[in-house]
This record gives structure tokens, sequence and C-alpha cells, in this order.
């Protein structure tokens, strides 16, 4: 028996998993690792607040409860921006 799929997911971003060294989040497709060295944001942050992230326009991640938003270019390059504030 085959199984086929039926609908369409809706869902552009999801926190995949969260552990003692990052966050793993997929957004549009796409899988990417946060980790806390350079998204300090999130390291002491409430499960509450990671997992109520919103996509903007394609291109920003926004956290409003922890005020954090972020490019998707810096989870793409994060090489691209190695200055980090708290």
């Amino acid at each position: 028996m085959k199984l086929s799929a039926h609908g369409t997911n809706i869902s552009q971003v999801e926190i995949l998993n969260i552990s003692q060294h990052g966050i793993w989040i997929w957004v549009e497709g796409k899988e990417y690792f946060m980790d806390y060295e350079h998204f300090p944001w999130f390291q002491h942050a409430k499960l509450e607040e990671i997992f109520e992230v919103q996509l903007l326009h394609s291109t920003h991640l926004y956290w409003e409860k922890l005020d954090v938003d972020l490019d998707l270019d810096s989870l793409q390059h994060p090489e691209k921006y190695p200055l980090v504030a708290e």
C-alpha cells in the first residue's frame, strides 16, 4: 500500500530541536543551526519564547518576546556577521 501526501505544508518556520549547544530551526525547506556562541539571546530564553517565532517578508525571523530580529543571511552565512551583541 502506498500512502500519498494530502494537503500543503503551510509552516514556513519551525523550531526542530533545542539542546545545550544551540537551536535547530527549519525555514522554508532549509535547516539551520544557531549555536549559543553566535546567537546568545536564546541561551537563557524560555521555551515558549523560542517557539514563538515569525518569518517576516521571507527574509527575517522575529521573536517578539525576546526582541530578536535576525536576517536569514546571518543563518546562511554566519561568517559575514562576526560581531555579537548581548
